[in-house]
């Protein structure tokens, strides 16, 4: 049991390490120190739920609905286009505007929306924990229990240590062009995204 929860753990915290929309999402949110603590459980959440539905063998409705993966395919591109150019233009609009002790902080429910469409719209996220995730629990018989709990804990461990751990950087992101260059990057990682979903399926 031990083993399975530690590969759980470790598996988890492996996949979700990698730089996407999510993770970009949450730095940001982190680095503006926005609804960090419900960012943060939002994510990790949502992972337990996809995690339980792999490890539970959810997985096989893929097989018996097959285009349920091009609709997620195709639903995450247009988003990601969409965010992606909000961010390009957040850059345009200037550092002073994205301070984040200034101006008018974004509301719970906006920046909640954002966060969840930007994790259940991505392919990627269903490829990891469902497909993957459940895939390796099944390795150990009699334990996928754990090894399903130890990676939902890796996740939120995860979010928590991004989300919280931004704001040591404020320093550097207390220059306005810092948070220029930040919303060009987070643009950019969501058009790449977007781009390999597109030509890469």
């Amino acid at each position: 049991m031990i083993e399975a929860a530690v590969q759980g753990y470790l598996v988890a915290v492996s996949l979700i390490m990698a730089i996407g929309a999510q993770n970009a999402f949450v730095l940001r949110q982190g680095l503006r120190r926005e609804h960090v603590g419900a960012v943060v459980l939002a994510c990790a959440a949502s992972d337990a739920v996809l995690i339980a539905a792999g490890v539970t063998g959810f997985g096989f409705v893929s097989a018996k609905v097959p285009w349920i993966g091009e609709a997620m395919r195709w639903g995450g591109v247009i988003f990601l286009l969409v965010y992606g150019a909000l961010r390009f233009k957040a850059a345009l609009a200037g550092g002073e505007a994205l301070r984040p002790g200034e101006g008018a902080a974004a509301s719970l429910s906006k920046v909640l929306t954002t966060c969840l469409v930007l994790t259940w719209a991505n392919p990627h996220v269903y490829l990891d924990t469902v497909v993957l995730l459940g895939s390796i629990s099944a390795q150990y018989p009699g334990h996928r229990l754990a090894f399903g709990v130890a990676a939902a804990c890796g996740s939120f461990s995860f979010f928590a240590a991004l989300g919280y751990g931004a704001r040591l950087l404020a320093p550097v992101f207390a220059k306005p062009a810092a948070w220029v260059v930040l919303e060009i990057v987070v643009g950019a990682t969501m058009w790449a995204i977007a781009a390999g979903l597109a030509f890469g399926g």
